[in-house]
Formats: C-alpha cells, sequence, structure tokens
C-alpha cells in the first residue's frame, strides 16, 4: 500500500483538500472541509491534518485535542470517494491513535457518527471503537480505550 500520512494544511494546498468530497450518498454522514476549517477558527483545540496517499491528498483529519481536560475526539475524519476502500482512511485513524497517545493523559479516543445506511458505524467498530451508550445531537458517541 502507499504509504499515508498526515500533514499540515498550508496555504498552497488548503483550497486542494477543499475540493476533496465524498460519494453524493456519503455528504449526510460528513460535512465538506471548508466547513471544518471553519469549525477549527472558532475551537482553540482544533488539530487538523489533510491526509496523504504518497503525494496526493486523499482525505481531512479533525481532532478536539484538549488535554487541559484531557478529552481526546475525533471531530471529522473524510475520504475522497475516489480513494474510499483503499485503506487510507483506516491508516489515517491509525495515525491519530499514535498522536493521541502522546497526549498528555490520554485515556481514551472518542468519536461520533450519524446512524444510517452506507454510515461509518462499521469502521469504526472495526477499528475498536465501541458505544458509550451516549447520543449527542443524534450522533452515536463510541470509545476506544488507548493502551498506554
Amino acid at each position: 500500500m502507499t504509504e499515508v500520512s498526515l500533514r499540515e494544511v498550508t496555504a498552497e494546498t488548503v483550497r486542494q483538500i477543499c475540493r476533496l468530497r465524498v460519494a453524493p450518498d456519503q455528504e449526510q454522514f460528513v460535512a465538506p472541509n471548508a466547513i471544518s476549517f471553519a469549525e477549527a477558527l472558532f475551537h482553540a483545540t482544533a488539530w487538523f491534518r489533510a491526509i496523504y496517499a504518497g503525494d496526493e491528498p486523499v482525505g481531512f483529519v479533525m481532532l478536539d485535542d484538549n488535554p487541559d481536560k484531557p478529552e481526546y475526539y475525533l471531530w471529522r475524519l473524510m475520504l475522497d470517494a475516489g480513494q474510499q476502500g483503499k485503506g487510507y482512511g483506516r491508516r489515517a485513524v491509525e495515525l491519530v491513535i499514535d498522536y493521541v497517545t502522546t497526549r498528555p493523559g490520554a485515556t481514551e479516543l472518542r468519536v461520533s457518527w450519524v446512524p444510517g445506511d452506507g454510515g461509518p458505524e462499521g469502521f469504526y467498530h472495526s477499528l475498536g471503537f465501541e458505544p458509550t451508550g451516549e447520543i449527542d445531537d443524534g450522533e452515536v458517541v463510541a470509545r476506544l480505550l488507548l493502551d498506554r
């Protein structure tokens, strides 16, 4: 598989990252990247990266990285429609998990998803995330306990 990396978004790459799109039937599950960038402007704890396969941008990931609480939340994950099913999303989440394990007080990584056919529930289960029983704004909340 092509090497997957998480890279900082720069003034030179932001438009390219904003042009990435999920398939039309997935749009109900994830916000466009431009919205994610806008949200990050107003959250001091937002940590975001472009997902690259080799030198090609293929997706976007954003984390709520709050060591003061400490809470770590996979806020956004999107893979371009033409890049799905290649293992890039799985590898990107593994890299996020690796990052979170280096953060102060990190014992778990949380995520949430909109339930529905074609949604990411099975993907997150396959990575070890388990529902907490919480529902936040209609989304199922799950967590992955981190080995420390």
